[in-house]
């Protein structure tokens, strides 16, 4: 069996896997944006539930968004090695690329921004973590049209 039929016989797992992921590291890029809105609004409140936000939103990113974001990357290159099935004279999959690195770049920008927090240095406000709350929604958008439509 060669490494092209070895592609072609574990796409299905691959593709699968990768759904799966993707849902998981889409849910924690939902969530977490979301977890800061109340971190910040809550810190002037309730000063004892800060280290509370901090080990959710550690917890949150290292137990489920970051292992879901390197299966993710691993399947996808997977289903992207799969001879054929790419056909990069198209726009879709540079579309697609180019939203899967916004959307890391994004999970990047999050761990950053727990940083602050868990140092006691976030200058943000809720509004704006409402609003960054949009991006992933965004590219979501972006990837699921290119790989349905393929234009």
């Amino acid at each position: 069996m060669d490494l092209s039929d070895l592609l072609f016989a574990i796409y299905p797992y691959a593709k699968s896997l990768h759904i799966m992921a993707v849902i998981s590291w889409m849910a924690g890029l939902f969530y977490l944006p979301r977890l800061f809105v109340y971190h910040v609004e809550q810190a002037e409140n309730v000063p004892e539930s800060l280290p509370i936000f901090v080990m959710m939103e550690d917890k949150l990113l290292r137990i489920i968004m970051r292992p879901a974001m390197y299966v993710s990357w691993a399947a996808g290159g997977l289903m992207v090695l799969t001879p054929g099935l790419v056909d990069w004279s198209s726009l879709w999959p540079w579309s697609k690329g180019l939203s899967v690195l916004a959307m890391t770049w994004f999970h990047h920008w999050l761990l950053i921004r727990h940083r602050e927090f868990a140092s006691g240095v976030n200058s943000r406000t809720g509004r704006s973590y409402r609003m960054m709350n949009e991006v992933p929604t965004l590219l979501m958008v972006i990837i699921v049209v290119s790989v349905i439509f393929k234009f």
